[in-house]
C-alpha cells in the first residue's frame, strides 16, 4: 500500500474545536511541503470539480503534554520534518502573528497542542509510540 505513515499527534487535552482547528492547519503543513502528496481533482457524476485531497489516509492520534514533548524530541532526533503547533497560536489572529509567537519557545519549553509528519512506516511508530487514535 503505502511505504510511509502520516501521522498528527494533538494533545489530548485540546476542545473540540481547537483539536479540529490545529488538525486542519496541520494537514495543510503537509500538503505545502509536500506537493506529490495530494492528488487528482475529484469531479462528480454532473460534472462538477472539486479539490484534490491527500492521496494517503491520515491517522490522527492522541497524547498528553509529556508524551506531546517526548513524540516532538523524537521526530527531531530522527530529522522528521513536521508541522507544528503550540498553545499560544490560539490566541493570534493571523499567519503573521502565529509565525511569531512560535519563534519565542524552543523544542523544550514549547507548548505544543499538535504535531504532523510524514515517515516511513517504522520510522513514524517508533516516533508517535504511546500515542493513542483520537477518540
Amino acid at each position: 500500500m503505502f511505504d510511509t505513515k502520516i501521522a498528527i499527534v494533538l494533545r489530548d487535552d485540546l476542545a473540540a474545536w481547537q483539536a479540529l482547528n490545529v488538525t486542519a492547519f496541520l494537514a495543510t503543513g503537509l500538503a505545502a511541503a509536500t506537493p506529490d502528496l495530494i492528488g487528482e481533482p475529484y469531479v462528480d457524476r454532473d460534472a462538477n470539480r472539486y479539490h484534490p485531497m491527500s492521496i494517503q489516509p491520515m491517522i490522527v492520534l492522541a497524547a498528553d503534554a509529556e508524551l506531546m514533548r517526548t513524540i516532538h524530541r523524537r521526530a527531531l532526533e530522527r530529522n522528521v520534518g513536521a508541522a507544528a503547533y503550540v498553545e499560544e497560536m490560539f490566541s493570534t489572529g493571523h499567519d503573521a502573528a502565529n509565525r511569531a509567537v512560535f519563534a519565542e519557545f524552543a523544542p523544550e519549553d514549547a507548548r505544543l497542542v499538535g504535531l504532523a509528519f510524514r515517515a516511513e512506516k517504522k520510522i513514524a511508530d517508533k516516533i508517535t509510540k504511546g500515542a493513542r487514535m483520537h477518540p
